[in-house]
């Protein structure tokens, strides 16, 4: 069966009107104690897309994705993440390098050879549930075809591919003035909602409704930090840089240099963490300058001197990892947040892939707890994938999405 790439339900821009679907409902995890000031992922849609079909995930603030391998954890992760680049105004190129992958298992191209695949989410914050769902055309060429912003079931923005041989999308969104709607092109290598900003003019009540729904969606989307750490290269000396931690965390030891002056209090929580999650006595947490510029991690073992990162175990330096991670925030991550927003209204979202790889029974349950901690004061989120959850189903605050393969 074909996945038809030409818009989210395939329909052409026209007068806004209440979509089949309404918004999706807040996830239980999301209580009194939610913080809807700032604007978050809710669900997580994935229509058409690598092994899902049809799929909704709900989001919480600490969400784990459970199921054995080939059930689709990574792919759902790498969906948010791409979700976010668009956000960010990325590419499609950039964002789906291999587009090919992201079409469903025995997908069929259409007459025109096309195939595809859809994702969407919502985002919940001051202007209430948003949808976005965008449909990505893989072949014969990437490009975005269609695209979808609703709220309160009505249609923001809408468009649809027309000529397949013009770089560009026909759009409509919402006016609410002498004219209902504005029409234009949009191009198609990049996220419409993203771009509203500089297209709409915000001189109607439904322009000013459009780009605050716009908005919503867009800071939700763009401080997210996909996290994989990989002990291997963690473990050599590395150069001082700015301080920004990678996404495979091999550059520990130059946030650490940084980070244990700047915020004592912050320094502290992670030393009582790896008081937990490390073997033996740990009094402190630093970075030790070598010659030629390179600095190395190590823990302070008080009267037993120290140990190098070098001789720890992987799941010691996952458990490091994540933990620091947790425990910091966009001004020490490698990310790109909304810098025009201020930073009490943004929330940080952490992706881990193999959140429990390598990890034991105790560090586990550590770093769950301080994930809970972190996350149930708003100004942080995590998204994790998990081979098992039986550890994590009953634990409060913590959402999770069992798969099948």
């Amino acid at each position: 069966m074909a996945v038809s790439p030409q818009s989210p339900q395939s329909a052409p821009p026209c007068e806004p009107r209440v979509p089949p679907q309404a918004a999706a409902p807040r996830p239980s995890s999301e209580g009194p104690e939610s913080h809807p000031d700032r604007p978050h992922l809710t669900e997580l849609r994935l229509s058409a897309f690598a092994t899902h079909r049809g799929a909704g995930f709900p989001l919480g603030p600490l969400t784990l994705f459970a199921g054995p391998s080939g059930c689709g954890k990574t792919s759902a992760l790498r969906a948010y993440e791409a979700l976010a680049r668009l956000g960010g105004g990325g590419e499609v190129g950039e964002v789906f390098p291999d587009p090919v992958a992201c079409v469903p298992d025995r997908a069929r191209p259409d007459a025109q050879r096309r195939r595809g695949f859809r994702i969407g989410c919502t985002a919940d914050g001051p202007e209430g549930p948003v949808r976005l769902d965008v449909a990505v055309q893989a072949e014969p060429e990437l490009r975005i075809v269609g695209e979808r912003l609703t709220s309160g079931g009505l249609v923001l923005l809408e468009t649809a591919l027309r000529d397949p041989a013009r770089r560009s999308v026909q759009a409509a969104w919402h006016t609410a003035g002498s004219s209902p709607v504005t029409r234009a092109p949009l191009p198609d290598d990049r996220l419409g909602t993203a771009l509203l900003p500089l297209r709409v003019a915000g001189k109607t009540d439904g322009q000013r409704q459009v780009l605050a729904a716009a908005e919503q969606m867009v800071v939700a989307l763009r401080s997210v930090f996909a996290c994989d750490p990989v002990p291997d290269r963690m473990r050599a000396p590395v150069p001082i840089g700015d301080g920004r931690l990678l996404r495979d965390c091999a550059n520990l030891a130059d946030v650490l240099w940084r980070t244990r002056s700047e915020c004592g209090r912050r320094h502290g929580q992670l030393v009582a963490a790896l008081r937990t999650g490390c073997a033996g006595t740990v009094a402190d947490v630093l970075a030790e300058p070598l010659r030629d510029g390179l600095v190395t991690a190590v823990l302070d073992r008080g009267d037993r001197g120290r140990t190098g990162f070098g001789r720890l175990g992987d799941g010691e330096l996952r458990y490091a990892a994540l933990a620091l991670v947790l425990l910091t925030g966009p001004g020490v991550l490698e990310v790109d947040p909304p810098g025009e927003v201020p930073a009490a209204m943004q929330t940080l979202t952490v992706l881990a892939d193999g959140l429990d790889r390598g990890l034991d029974v105790r560090q586990r349950a550590e770093l769950l707890r301080l994930a809970a901690r972190m996350c149930e004061r708003g100004h942080i989120r995590l998204v994790g994938a998990v081979s098992d959850a039986s550890w994590a189903d009953r634990a409060e605050g913590v959402t999770v999405v069992h798969l099948e393969p």
